[in-house]
């Protein structure tokens, strides 16, 4: 998720195995136009630009449309979905599918936050994750678009690795070097407008793989491109190929990983699940929204990311 932590902070801008025990909050009571509105209202992106809204929908939908079967609906209860603090000055969506229980799909889970500044702007992040099962040991695919004005924007897209790249120079080989990964990174921050951003979170440079796209995109000075035509004409196209792949070669292609591979990769997802939660989103999401929606919505995802 973004903006509230260390992992997607802003300050300035500043992830498995699942048991087969399912939380009892579901969905199941409620009736399915109720379930679409919502999912309708996350689909709105009601916060983000034209190109970045278009963007997100086109990810979601394609992720959704290529792995349906394997997805369960209406994970989570109406006030988790779509909630806002009592001031009315930050909202948030959360839209979270798991897998069935013999796909290799974990967790597909996108969000949106929109939060007021002192200074009179805002503050947008749209989000994509996707986690896999310790059945594979492909990796997980995650994009942040964080948006301080409409000429600034912080960009994180990767294809997270799930294994220590020294120990394991086969998943390096496999997922990074083989598929040219790297020309992604390049191609992004060759574009005049972009420089590199360096996460203030120790934690975060270590959880992304050596390829990953973290960049600060500034229109503001551009006598070329506004930031819309650079999310249509570069960032968006980049997205989705890497997403493409995503789903091509991880997501949908049939892995066997057992034993002490399938342990190691069982504690690695929990120890990077239970710190999204616990430092990431426990820290900032009390200050977004107060600590009676905070402690609410911490509470189901807790239970869903076995945390």
């Amino acid at each position: 998720m973004s903006v509230i932590s260390p992992r997607f902070s802003y300050h300035p801008p500043p992830i498995s195995s699942r048991s087969n025990r399912r939380p009892r909050i579901s969905c199941s009571s409620a009736p399915m136009d109720s379930s679409e509105k919502l999912r309708a209202k996350f689909m709105e992106f009601p916060y983000a630009s034209a190109q970045q809204k278009a963007l997100m929908v086109k990810l979601v939908s394609s992720v959704e449309t290529r792995l349906g079967p394997s997805l369960q609906p209406c994970i989570l209860p109406p006030d988790v979905q779509h909630f806002g603090n009592p001031n009315g000055t930050a909202h948030a969506s959360i839209h979270l599918k798991s897998g069935i229980p013999s796909s290799q799909i974990d967790l597909i889970l996108g969000s949106w936050i929109h939060c007021k500044l002192p200074s009179g702007g805002a503050l947008n992040i749209t989000s994509l994750s996707a986690y896999l099962k310790s059945s594979t040991d492909a990796p997980h695919f995650l994009i942040d678009l964080i948006q301080s004005s409409p000429t600034s924007l912080v960009l994180i897209l990767d294809l997270t690795p799930r294994k220590d790249l020294i120990l394991y120079p086969n998943y390096l080989k496999t997922y990074y070097e083989d598929t040219r990964m790297d020309k992604h990174r390049q191609y992004i921050q060759s574009l005049p407008e972009v420089r590199p951003y360096y996460s203030p979170s120790l934690y975060v440079r270590a959880l992304i793989s050596p390829t990953a796209i973290l960049v600060n995109i500034d229109s503001g000075n551009s006598e070329a491109k506004t930031m819309e035509e650079i999310i249509r004409d570069h960032v968006g196209p980049v997205a989705e190929e890497m997403l493409q792949f995503w789903l091509d070669e991880c997501a949908c292609l049939e892995k066997c990983v057992e034993g002490d591979e399938r342990a190691y990769l069982e504690k690695r997802d929990e120890i990077v699940k239970s710190t999204t939660i616990e430092v990431d989103l426990g820290s900032s999401f009390p200050r977004l929204f107060g600590e009676e929606v905070a402690g609410r919505v911490l509470s189901v995802l807790k239970e869903y990311y076995n945390a």
